[in-house]
């Protein structure tokens, strides 16, 4: 690392003397520089510094990282290239050209961080390239714009400083081979330092080697790496088809299961599979799925056999807008009916639609596209629409949005539905948001007499902007918020939660009057948080501090049925959870080894995954960010654990989790599954 920075100095000092273009003269030996040539490169480089300390401060709230010597060592070779590059013409072409640069870097990382403070993540490639529908959303941005105006003008500010005081540049081009060369080398010294660097850190899972060469995450690569090389590394991904890397693996090749009737599992042969098989990552598959252990069935199982089953994904729902009096049915269906005490519905980083996927495929996202979109070509024979349409449910499905937004109209039709949203068949009341309320009113008529019927929803009452001017639901029901103490925003958040509330309300008593209550089992959850609601706006609806690592995450998950006896479930379970939950719970046959959740009932370990890998279990939590590992278990049986081994374990597994989710939406797995058994059954 000595060697190679004193090669960087050397190089350096060539370039002083090659590269620009010099008017010189001799004094006492020294040659004395008078060219203003190298200031173009330097003020490139300084721009990117300030960029990403300014960026790196707006959305995490610090100047500097751990990251940030790598942000400046990539973000210098970077600033290099552009400076070259924007430079190949005529004087007064290379201002334009230069100011033009300028101007797209100051737009990147201004729309950046407009993009993160209201998803709470940054776009990818994947999204730009999908983007058509992000114009609905347009008042989105332009008040993003405005609420972050300040923070926008100082991202700006290289550009806007250049167009002043850009006459102090030379903008002449040099042909000098030698000169060229020198720039190259430096280049490549600098980018192979940033590098060496790297490559001296850690091999954690969201270490910056880790992140660079095996890992995708938006928020820890843009922390550890800079904006500008993640969004660099995004883009290559994109375009070569990238694929997670799994680095280390379970030692549970040699477990087997012998098939038998006590386990949510099916009879495959996963032997003849493998040597059938030349694929290797398909063998890998094979042998990953081979070693699990499926869940026991248990007294829960089959609980609800031949009941209806209504579903919904309620947008941007929280426990913390559950009120005896402002949701009432809400609160009525968690007091009476499953009460899961440590639920969590985390955000996954790509798109606000992975919180869905999770739910209703029992899979992890995969990161750098929409796994939604992406799964609509896969068989996903384990989701509740194919699994009961497959015994003879009727399954309807409605989202009371744009029917194709994120590309639903080929999502849930691959889930199984008959799918309605607005624009292909389901008609309401033009209003932003639409009403869930009416939703109900329009779609219940449509499957009541098609029994055993199953629906899903996807809800929209619950979006944001949370304000009185411009949400028409929030507006609708402002009377019953206003004398509430809180701020605006918040309140405006609990008036859309209030059309859900009434949507559930009528729905209940519309079971009621059709003799069907008695025979219906109705789950609900959320796609992720009110993310849209700041940090503080969060804390003020909880009444207290919330911690942002794992309890931010917190939620409910309603489960119930008219007339149940109440049930408290107090292990940690999450959105994961919830398809093999159900599956069991209506006693469908299903292979629990196949799906990454797992029956909140059952007696398998329970294990809570975030979207940067840290994970919550019975035994305590692992936070990613810190590498801390802090135990639940009691003093006098912490004496009896070790907290090191136990974490590698389960890292070791959450790795997994996320590998193997994503190689089955890669690889249309579940179909090669299907094939085998279909064969077999002839």
């Amino acid at each position: 690392m000595i060697f190679l920075t004193f090669g960087m100095k050397n190089a350096i000092a060539q370039t002083i003397d090659l590269v620009v273009s010099f008017r010189v003269k001799t004094y006492t030996g020294m040659t004395i520089m008078k060219s203003r040539n190298l200031l173009l490169q330097i003020y490139w480089i300084l721009s990117f510094i300030y960029l990403e300390s300014f960026f790196s401060f707006f959305y995490s709230g610090s100047f500097f990282s751990s990251g940030s010597l790598h942000a400046i060592l990539f973000g210098s070779t970077f600033a290099l290239l552009l400076s070259v590059m924007l430079s190949v013409s005529s004087p007064g072409i290379n201002r334009i050209t230069n100011s033009i640069g300028l101007f797209i870097v100051g737009f990147i990382y201004a729309s950046q961080l407009v993009y993160y403070r209201i998803f709470k993540t940054f776009y990818i490639a994947y999204s730009v390239e999908n983007s058509g529908q992000v114009f609905e959303f347009a008042d989105h941005a332009f008040f993003g714009i405005i609420e972050n105006l300040s923070e926008i003008i100082l991202l700006f500010a290289p550009f806007f400083v250049f167009l002043i005081i850009m006459k102090i540049f030379s903008f002449k081009i040099h042909r000098d081979l030698k000169a060229s060369v020198v720039i190259l080398v430096i280049i490549l010294l600098i980018h192979s330092g940033a590098i060496a660097l790297m490559d001296e850190d850690d091999n954690r899972e969201n270490s910056a080697y880790n992140l660079y060469y095996h890992a995708n995450n938006p928020d820890f690569s843009v922390g550890k790496l800079g904006l500008m090389t993640y969004m660099r590394l995004d883009l290559k991904r994109h375009l070569t088809d990238w694929s997670p890397e799994l680095i280390t693996t379970s030692q549970n090749e040699k477990r087997t299961f012998m098939f038998d009737d006590n386990h949510n599992a099916i009879q495959i042969d996963f032997d003849a599979l493998i040597e059938e098989e030349t694929n290797q990552d398909v063998i890998a598959l094979h042998n990953y799925f081979k070693s699990q252990m499926p869940s026991k069935k248990n007294e829960y199982t089959g609980l609800y056999e031949g009941y209806n089953l209504i579903m919904i994904t309620a947008e941007s729902f929280s426990h913390l807008a559950i009120d005896e009096h402002l949701t009432p049915t809400l609160y009525k269906m968690t007091q009476e009916g499953y009460q899961f005490d440590n639920f969590y519905t985390p955000i996954w980083g790509v798109s606000t639609t992975d919180g869905e996927y999770v739910a209703t495929t029992g899979l992890i996202p995969k990161s750098g596209v929409w796994s939604f979109k992406q799964s609509s070509d896969n068989a996903l024979p384990f989701t509740l629409g194919n699994q009961l349409k497959n015994i003879g449910y009727t399954t309807k499905a409605y989202h009371n949005h744009t029917y194709n937004y994120y590309g639903r109209e080929l999502s849930h039709p691959n889930l199984g539905y008959d799918y309605k949203g607005i624009g292909n068949g389901l008609e309401l009341t033009d209003t932003w948001p639409k009403s869930d309320l009416e939703m109900m009113h329009v779609t219940l008529p449509e499957y009541e007499d098609f029994t055993p019927f199953h629906a899903y929803y996807m809800t929209v009452s619950g979006h944001m902007r949370y304000v009185f001017n411009g949400n028409f639901i929030a507006k609708k029901n402002k009377a019953l918020v206003e004398d509430l103490p809180y701020s605006e925003p918040v309140k405006a958040y609990l008036a859309t939660q209030i059309e859900l509330d009434r949507g559930v309300q009528y729905l209940l008593e519309y079971l009621e009057d059709s003799g069907l209550a008695d025979k219906t089992l109705i789950a609900i959850s959320s796609d992720h948080y009110p993310y849209a609601l700041t940090y503080e706006e969060i804390e003020e609806l909880n009444g207290g501090p919330v911690e942002r690592d794992f309890e931010l995450y917190r939620n409910a998950f309603i489960l119930y049925t008219q007339n149940m006896t109440p049930v408290s479930i107090d292990t940690p379970a999450s959105s994961l959870d919830i398809l093999p939950t159900l599956l069991n719970l209506l006693g469908v046959n299903y292979d629990s080894r196949l799906l990454m959740g797992r029956d909140i009932f059952s007696n398998q370990d329970p294990l809570v995954v975030f979207y940067n890998k840290s994970y919550k279990t019975d035994q305590g939590r692992y936070n990613s960010r810190t590498d801390e590992f802090t135990t639940a278990v009691s003093q006098t049986d912490s004496e009896m654990f070790n907290k090191e081994t136990y974490k590698k374990r389960i890292s070791t597994i959450v790795d997994e989790k996320f590998y193997y989710s994503s190689k089955i939406l890669e690889l249309d797995y579940y179909s090669k599954i299907l094939e085998f058994t279909e064969k077999t059954k002839d």
